[in-house]
């Protein structure tokens, strides 16, 4: 924050490269963020040692292998501008999220005060918006100095960030709401909602039946005359 709260530009912030005490500050931070990520490895960790395997998932895996490697990266050669802003962002974020996990670690009379899991993870989603948005602005903008071979894959990195957590709000959250929804239409005696193309055969099914109902009395009445 110490670069984004004082003279950086969010529409282009070019890296300092400079003996500065801006330009050394932002080293500095950058260099703790690059620490920080490697500490997240713990989380790994214990979901082995607590035979956790289904949260080791795809998203997991890949947020804990590409993060250690982008920010080394980012303290190598671009310990400053527009790449800190995503950055910026993830701080918030996981000071939120770990202050969930602490909450839920405290035991089970803490569980009403987690109700907030799905804005939780709405959060990430935004997240990864704001840095697709402002990535895009530095990559399309000809006056931006910042590296346009960056900005590619700070978008690209972004992107697929997007589309992960798009894809676990989708399955966590969707899917437990239709659940919830069949379960309550069972509950109440209300058939369960069909789609479209369900709806549409079941009405053509019914019609059909009521056609050869009425074939058949047709047939009776017509042998029954024959009879008499």
């Amino acid at each position: 924050m110490a670069g984004w709260l004082n003279n950086y530009n969010l529409k282009c912030q070019p890296v300092d490269y400079s003996d500065g005490p801006m330009s050394k500050r932002m080293l500095n931070l950058c260099y703790v963020y690059y620490l920080s990520k490697l500490t997240e490895f713990a989380d790994t960790f214990f979901f082995v040692l607590r035979k956790k395997s289904s949260q080791i998932t795809w998203l997991h895996v890949y947020h804990h292998s590409v993060t250690p490697l982008e920010t080394w990266v980012l303290v190598k050669f671009l310990a400053g501008g527009n790449a800190t802003f995503p950055n910026l962002l993830n701080n918030f974020v996981h000071v939120c999220m770990y202050f969930y996990y602490m909450m839920s670690a405290m035991g089970p009379e803490y569980a009403k005060f987690l109700w907030w899991k799905k804005y939780m993870t709405e959060l990430q989603i935004a997240q990864f918006v704001l840095c697709i948005v402002h990535t895009t602005r530095a990559l399309i903008s000809s006056q931006c100095q910042f590296s346009k071979f960056i900005s590619s894959l700070l978008l690209l990195n972004a992107s697929i960030f997007f589309c992960l957590f798009m894809n676990f709000y989708m399955a966590s959250y969707k899917k437990s709401q239709n659940q919830k929804m069949t379960i309550a239409a069972k509950m109440n005696g209300a058939p369960p909602a069909q789609n479209g193309c369900a709806l549409a055969t079941k009405k053509i099914m019914e019609m059909n039946n009521n056609t050869m109902d009425t074939m058949d009395a047709i047939g009776l009445l017509a042998l029954k005359e024959k009879l008499n």
